[in-house]
């Protein structure tokens, strides 16, 4: 067959035939020749006119197949796999659920804060106090005023913060340590006469502002005066006994040991929450553990540290210790949760601030001074 029979058209019953020239598609009869004969024409479809990538801008080959129809999808063969193109949500398959998959590393109880500098802060006040507690009684009580004033500072800044409250903090700071020496040199009713000589003052001193806040602002004040100055005023009341520093000492070590239990025994077996909406961390197996730690050091401490005390004073004393200190740290958590905070401040490195060290102080220090006045007396 010639060449021009290209163009002429097929004779009537032939089936058409679309094809590629030199000169791009024409329509034309089927050429001759075995695989396009008439009785082979009738297995044959027309093929879709496939656009030239270069002149459609590097359309894919998924365009033209829908472009052709439903009736060409099975004429199609799968793409090469070094051409196909992946949906993006496909690039990353999930593994399959019988893969092997590594199984996570264990994860270490962590304490939360830096073991390192919350030793070496400890240690470093610890020195101070029992220096000057034993060397001259006066810088003690200077000792509790400063630390009275810095909790105060701390707590009205997170009140104002977080809450919008002002609390005055002059006539409290001023107030504050009042409360401390007076306890010291007069004993509890001057402390108590300076309690209400403070709440007076925050009253009065609030009244140059608006009045807008008023209520909540000297409410919130008259509880710092209480909460801090007034309890730690029983520290200072401790000292003035003849054995006074070791009361103060005995205090001291006692709320640590019970944290010290609290935290190693709920640390290691603690399973049971002991309030999970105010401190989460804190078990049913710490509290176990702060008691039995308590109790055993209160039975050495008044034994051996207390004039005319006895181990099972002691062990009252511990168990006591152990509830007040508990009590004091949920109280604080509790604050803390409500102005949504983590520490009150940030003074102490691996501490926290003051009052976060002060928090099962301050509600422990009634509670043993009494005791120990019911036990051995105040003189």
């Amino acid at each position: 067959m010639s060449d021009s029979s290209w163009g002429a058209p097929p004779p009537a019953g032939q089936a058409r035939y679309w094809g590629p020239t030199a000169g791009g598609p024409v329509q034309g009869a089927a050429p001759a020749g075995p695989a396009y004969d008439a009785p082979e024409a009738q297995h044959t479809r027309p093929m879709p006119i496939v656009p030239d990538e270069s002149a459609q801008g590097g359309a894919d080959d998924r365009g033209a197949a829908r472009v052709s129809g439903s009736l060409f999808q099975d004429e199609f063969r799968s793409e090469p796999a070094s051409t196909r193109t992946v949906p993006a949500e496909n690039q990353n398959p999930e593994p399959m659920p019988d893969a092997h998959q590594p199984a996570p590393a264990p994860q270490k109880k962590s304490a939360g804060r830096d073991l390192s500098a919350a030793i070496g802060v400890g240690v470093g006040l610890g020195v101070v106090i029992v220096a000057s507690l034993f060397v001259w009684k006066a810088v003690f009580v200077g000792v509790i005023a400063v630390a009275v004033v810095v909790g105060l500072w701390e707590l009205t800044s997170r009140l104002r913060e977080r809450k919008g409250i002002k609390a005055p903090l002059a006539p409290l700071a001023v107030g504050g340590a009042a409360m401390v020496v007076a306890g010291y040199v007069r004993g509890a009713e001057s402390a108590w006469v300076a309690m209400a000589l403070t709440a007076l003052a925050v009253l009065v001193w609030r009244m140059t502002e608006s009045p807008e806040g008023y209520l909540k602002d000297v409410t919130a004040g008259v509880f710092a005066a209480f909460y801090v100055p007034f309890l730690a005023t029983f520290v200072a009341m401790m000292l003035t006994a003849k054995d006074g520093p070791w009361r103060v000492l005995v205090f001291l070590l006692l709320t640590v040991v019970s944290d010290t239990g609290a935290y190693a025994v709920g640390w290691r077996f603690g399973r049971n929450k002991l309030a999970p909406r105010i401190s989460p961390g804190k078990t049913r197996e710490g509290l176990l553990g702060a008691v039995l730690f308590a109790m055993v050091a209160g039975a050495l401490c008044m034994q051996f540290l207390i004039d005319h005390g006895t181990w099972w004073q002691g062990l009252l004393l511990g168990l006591a210790v152990a509830a007040s200190a508990t009590l004091g740290d949920l109280g604080e958590s509790m604050i803390k949760r409500d102005l949504g905070i983590k520490d009150m401040g940030t003074l102490l490195p691996g501490h926290g601030g003051i009052m976060d060290r002060l928090d099962s102080l301050l509600p422990t220090a009634p509670v043993v001074w009494l005791l120990l006045v019911l036990f051995v007396g105040s003189a």
